[in-house]
């Protein structure tokens, strides 16, 4: 991917920071700093730090089969795999918009329009869940996908399926977790296949809505049968050398994870070449936000690792905002949602941080509107909850907050060891911390 200069990238916090950062200047307050007054930011001592953390200039993704990438562009693109015509995996993964859509809730089939300017009608379902960003998702260590890790790896081989499947599995031969990622959206009835009696945008009946559990294979064959009479078949079938008879509802993941893990690579960052070498790669600023990351504010701790995570899930009493997901309203569980596991429940997965600076709104349900209170949230966890400020949000998720006492207390009793205690964080950490996140973000 070629490098663009810092001075000349294009601000895609832009088309939300007009509306967003007053927030930031009323969150950040002075306090006490959370460490000594005199870090160490040379650029040895910064680099040191994150290399004992597992940071890593990112290699080369692996190689990807360019026929099947190719056509899985083309099929990310494609509404006509949605059950009413009106979606594509590209309508909420906007790369201009760094593969997200910058709105603290997935708005799916139904809605009208991209990123923040898209809007659902009153008759449908806003997703429980914030859109998370695609950028290199084709690293072999994201084996477990999505907010709560429902794609993952059987022991037996091959992937998952949601917790809510339950009388139908992933079918074998996907070749990764972004494949059965794609078969997961594809086959959500909020996301993207629709419901009974709904129909397409150009007229017709939505053959693909409303096809319960035990239905689901046959739902798959109808969103083949689509991808073909779009004019996909000879592609695809192609770039798997197989007849076009036998294509199936793999061939079609598959072909969009190729193009996913080729396509939203992001390793060129002010960040990557400051860990490659390049002492002049950071600001003072960002180096000071990086000393203060992997030293005294401990977020490496979750935040380690090549990609920034752990890939682990952890419960930070993040406020649960919107309708929740359907058999636990108004609340979501996360983690605990997939495994049946009491203690792990309001667990999120800690998210990667490259492009983190221009994906907001952040947490797994939207809530922090901006990056400032995004950081500022983990400075004492269980009283950034208990004063969170649901005025930040837009008008029709305000009233969705979920703040009485016993939402607090049931959260707060698997709250993550490593939020009880307040770092102390002063506005120029944070903005040291911001410029630091900065760094690591790159423009698709």
């Amino acid at each position: 991917m070629t490098a663009v200069p810092s001075a000349h990238r294009p601000n895609l916090r832009a088309p939300v920071a007009a509306k967003l950062r007053v927030v930031a200047a009323l969150i950040i307050t002075a306090s006490a700093a959370c460490g000594p007054s005199e870090l160490d930011t040379s650029p040895a001592a910064v680099r040191a730090a994150a290399v004992a953390a597992g940071a890593v200039a990112l290699p080369e993704p692996p190689a990807v089969d360019a026929a099947k990438a190719a056509v899985g562009a083309l099929l990310f693109d494609e509404p006509a795999l949605s059950g009413n015509r009106d979606i594509a995996c590209a309508t909420c993964h906007v790369a201009a918009l760094a593969t997200t859509d910058l709105v603290s809730l997935a708005i799916g089939t139904g809605g009208v329009g991209t990123g923040p300017n898209r809007v659902i009608p009153e008759d449908r379902r806003l997703y429980p869940r914030n859109t998370l960003d695609l950028a290199n998702r084709g690293y072999p260590e994201f084996v477990e996908l999505h907010w709560d890790g429902r794609t993952r790896p059987r022991p037996g081989g091959g992937y998952t399926e949601p917790e809510d499947w339950e009388d139908t599995v992933m079918p074998d031969g996907l070749e990764s977790a972004l494949a059965a990622a794609a078969i997961d959206a594809l086959s959500d009835k909020d996301q993207m296949s629709g419901r009974a009696g709904d129909i397409a945008v150009d007229g017709t009946p939505n053959e693909l809505g409303g096809l319960e559990d035990e239905e689901l294979p046959l739902l798959w064959e109808r969103i083949v049968a689509r991808a073909v009479a779009a004019g996909h078949g000879p592609a695809l079938a192609a770039a798997f050398g197989v007849d076009e008879s036998a294509l199936d509802i793999t061939h079609v993941a598959n072909a969009i994870a190729a193009h996913v893990a080729s396509a939203y690579i992001v390793r060129d960052t002010d960040w990557d070449r400051f860990l490659a070498g390049d002492d002049s790669a950071l600001t003072a600023e960002a180096r000071r936000g990086a000393a203060l990351f992997y030293g005294p504010a401990d977020c490496a701790s979750c935040h380690g690792g090549p990609h920034a995570s752990d890939l682990e899930y952890h419960n930070i009493a993040t406020p649960q905002v919107g309708l929740g997901q359907e058999d636990e309203e108004p609340l979501d569980y996360g983690r605990g949602r997939e495994t049946n596991v009491p203690d792990e429940r309001y667990r999120f997965r800690t998210p990667p941080l490259r492009n983190v600076a221009l994906t907001g709104p952040w947490m797994h349900d939207g809530a922090y509107t901006t990056l400032e209170g995004a950081i500022l949230h983990h400075d004492g966890c269980e009283a950034r909850l208990r004063s969170y400020d649901r005025l930040q949000l837009k008008p029709e998720l305000q009233g969705t907050f979920r703040n009485a006492d016993i939402v607090f207390t049931r959260m707060l009793t698997t709250l993550d060891p490593w939020c009880d205690r307040s770092l102390g964080l002063t506005g120029a950490e944070v903005a040291a911390l911001v410029a630091f996140l900065d760094a690591m973000s790159e423009p698709l």
